[in-house]
């Protein structure tokens, strides 16, 4: 593994970051032709990373009843380390703090270099006893934080912790993942206030990708006026349409690191991107089809056989058919499906 140092930089110039889907068959078991055909078109579609065994991975694989937690891990840090683009690998960490801090070495020992802790879980502790578990788990592996919306499982954390979560030595990323703008300020105001400089901040609203890759945004602290930008995204919504994303986040680097004015044209995708993602993640029935709204858009390309998830009671919502159709009809230019026809066979070849 390279100096942490080197991942410092690598996440602070902003990479795309998919969070990876689990393939499974008809009988909800692993298919591992699939599941590597998916990230080697994340990496083909330019990701700079991958995430795996996060909320889009379906938290269930870490359960040891369940047993996919390893498996996976291994497969896609196989996959990884196969690439020439030293693609930054990020495993999902969850549980009381036993269970993160083992499944934080089993990451390290498979050579991923950042683990994505979720708070989830833990409603009813103190944010004293959130940051010891967070202390922690920092011990074992370099963490990203993780903001996660309390409408699936996360719960309201003040710009205090934020700050002293900031502290932690450990520490490289967070994703920013509340859908809330005012708990989104808290993170970057909190970070500002404890005065790291080397903690990338990677959006995880997907409900806001663009504009908050777009925004500087400025605070006072200590009597002086700081500023900080979102660099990059760790992301489900990236997990589909990845190839195009890739290329949006690319034009958004761009104008951050040049101060130009905004187009209008970026401002009116923004919206677009928005008005998918509420199809994809089914926000009209509050997430319930998350999931299987991302497996539909895979199937559809041919990368996934289709949109079975761990748990069969977790289906695409009745209309959620129609708004991915919506969607697609109304932002073809917002699809990758030509590049992935034109790679999947050889994505495919076991």
């Amino acid at each position: 593994m390279a100096d942490i140092e080197q991942w410092r930089e690598r996440l602070a110039q902003g990479l795309v970051i998919p969070a990876c889907p689990l393939a499974l068959n008809s009988r909800r078991k692993p298919d591992e032709r699939r599941q590597r055909a998916l990230v080697r078109y994340y990496l083909a579609a330019g990701a700079g990373g991958l995430a795996v065994g996060v909320h889009t991975t379906q938290f269930a694989i870490h359960d040891p009843k369940v047993g996919l937690l390893k498996p996976l891990l291994e497969l896609v840090i196989e996959e990884l380390k196969r690439s020439q683009a030293c693609p930054v690998g990020i495993a999902g960490l969850c549980g009381a703090t036993s269970q993160a801090v083992a499944e934080a070495a089993l990451a390290r020992d498979l050579g991923f270099h950042s683990g994505l802790l979720s708070l989830a879980g833990h409603n009813k502790a103190t944010e004293e006893q959130l940051l010891t578990h967070c202390r922690a788990v920092a011990e074992i592996i370099p963490l990203f934080g993780f903001y996660l919306q309390p409408s699936v499982g996360g719960r309201v954390l003040s710009q205090r912790f934020w700050r002293r979560f900031g502290e932690i030595e450990n520490v490289v990323a967070i994703k920013i993942a509340p859908f809330n703008r005012y708990q989104t300020l808290d993170v970057i105001r909190g970070l500002i206030d404890c005065g790291r400089t080397d903690v990338a901040l990677y959006t995880g609203n997907d409900d806001n990708i663009v504009m908050d890759l777009l925004t500087p945004f400025r605070f006072e602290s200590d009597g002086s006026s700081a500023e900080r930008r979102i660099v990059g995204g760790l992301l489900g919504h990236w997990s589909v349409w990845t190839q195009k994303a890739a290329e949006l986040h690319a034009d958004c680097r761009k104008i951050a690191r040049t101060n130009r004015p905004v187009p209008q044209a970026l401002l009116l995708r923004a919206g677009e991107v928005t008005d998918s993602n509420a199809a994809f993640f089914d926000a009209a029935n509050g997430y319930a089809g998350c999931i299987p709204g991302l497996h539909e858009v895979l199937r559809r390309q041919g990368l996934l056989e289709g949109t079975w998830c761990l748990d069969s009671n977790e289906t695409l919502s009745p209309d959620q058919l129609e708004e991915i159709d919506r969607v697609y009809r109304a932002y073809p230019h917002l699809n990758d499906d030509q590049f992935v026809a034109e790679h999947r066979d050889q994505w495919l070849r076991a």
